[in-house]
């Protein structure tokens, strides 16, 4: 968890629920700034870029304040190119890695002057018989390290999607000189929620084993995984430590390389995620034989986190901070076992008390949806102590916008 200095304070998150309705997500504009300086200071002893990776939370406010810092993007989709490109990045600070993706995906984010990753053999030769060393790349590796907090959301491993296997170098060697391709860029991204800074350490010396085969590069990028912690007591990732070690190795090798070299790093959830607030409130208070349910008026239609990856987002009730704990396990109000939390401790609730799910800032929002035809909620930004409504709740209006009656 974040420290208590860094919180918001519970009458304040009461007070936004009051204005703004609920449920609502919140986030604070400093948090973010807090987390990119901590890289910032954590990696200053190396040539360090971050792009920040946007599948975490896409809301135009929060991707230009992450401009604003100097952060760059990393980007999956051609959509999400297009949003950064509003939000005021410039071109070249942004990277393109999606994965099972057309050329022509592709050829959009060339046409728009973006960093492209390539993680396929199949599109590499096409892209390099189609437009050779005319565009320069970057090639995304699978280093075949199992790494991350959930086997979903680990990306590195031998039967992961992403990324081309290390033990078909040959086989790119192979398209890089026939196409001419120039190559100034090689990534790896292993999971996410990595607690273990060997893991880092023994990815970057296998990318190091491949660069020597790659004449031309300019950066190697690392993908990310930083962990945050979600409750007390939760191993993070030692950032300072992974700084100096991870520094200390990429300066060594930088220094045989034949030419400058940076190192690249794609931040999201470390960035977001505890900047962010859900605020939810008790509809009902239900005891069974054997629990007490608190039903609130959300579901994993709006945070599915805990659902799909049996995540942990510490749950307060705001409105009674003093009030005897209790257990209860909270659940929402869609027509599915939807459970946030089973057995938990909370200072008393009733009926119409605001609840906050903590670090909600990654993938609460970005993965929500419209089952049971219910209403995706508002987001709200804290910025220089001012709090302003930065998307609208919906309404039924929404549901139907697209949607053509015969």
């Amino acid at each position: 968890m974040s420290k208590q200095s860094d919180l918001l304070p519970a009458e304040y998150l009461v007070k936004l629920a009051e204005e703004f309705g609920t449920p609502v997500y919140i986030y604070h504009a400093e948090k973010i700034k807090i987390q990119y300086e901590k890289l910032q200071t954590a990696f200053q002893k190396t040539d360090a870029r971050f792009f920040y990776a946007c599948k975490a939370l896409t809301n135009i406010n929060i991707l230009k304040y992450i401009n604003s810092l100097g952060c760059g993007l990393d980007t999956v989709s051609i959509q999400e190119v297009h949003l950064g490109l509003k939000a005021g990045f410039a071109p070249n600070n942004i990277i393109f890695t999606p994965n099972c993706v057309d050329l022509e995906e592709i050829i959009a984010a060339k046409e728009l002057g973006v960093n492209i990753n390539i993680d396929n053999i199949s599109i590499l030769e096409q892209f390099g018989n189609r437009f050779g060393d005319s565009y320069p790349i970057c090639i995304r590796l699978n280093p075949h390290i199992m790494a991350g907090g959930n086997y979903k959301i680990s990306t590195g491993h031998v039967d992961s999607k992403f990324g081309i296997s290390i033990h078909q170098l040959r086989h790119i060697e192979r398209i890089v000189k026939s196409t001419k391709l120039k190559v100034t860029g090689l990534h790896m991204h292993t999971g996410s929620e990595i607690k273990d800074v060997d893991v880092f350490l023994r990815g970057v010396e296998i990318m190091f084993e491949q660069a020597v085969h790659f004449p031309d590069l300019e950066f190697i990028d690392l993908g990310s995984g930083f962990k945050v912690a979600y409750q007390a007591g939760d191993p993070e990732t030692d950032i300072n430590l992974l700084g100096r070690k991870l520094s200390d190795a990429f300066n060594k090798f930088a220094a045989t390389y034949k030419r400058p070299l940076q190192v690249w790093f794609e931040p999201g959830k470390f960035l977001v995620s505890q900047s962010g607030y859900f605020v939810v409130k008790a509809n009902v208070i239900k005891q069974t034989t054997a629990t007490v349910f608190v039903g609130v008026n959300s579901g994993f239609n709006h945070l599915i986190r805990p659902m799909f990856y049996d995540a942990f987002h510490l749950i307060k009730n705001i409105s009674n901070p003093k009030g005897t704990e209790r257990i209860y396990t909270i659940v929402g109000n869609i027509c599915e076992t939807d459970t946030f939390g089973w057995d938990r401790k909370l200072n008393e609730v009733k009926e119409g008390d605001f609840l906050v799910f903590y670090n909600a800032g990654a993938y609460g929002f970005e993965m929500s949806s419209n089952f049971n035809s219910r209403l995706k909620p508002a987001e709200v930004l804290v910025k220089d102590g001012k709090a302003q409504l930065i998307r609208k709740r919906d309404t039924l209006e929404d549901l139907l916008r697209n949607q053509i009656e015969l």
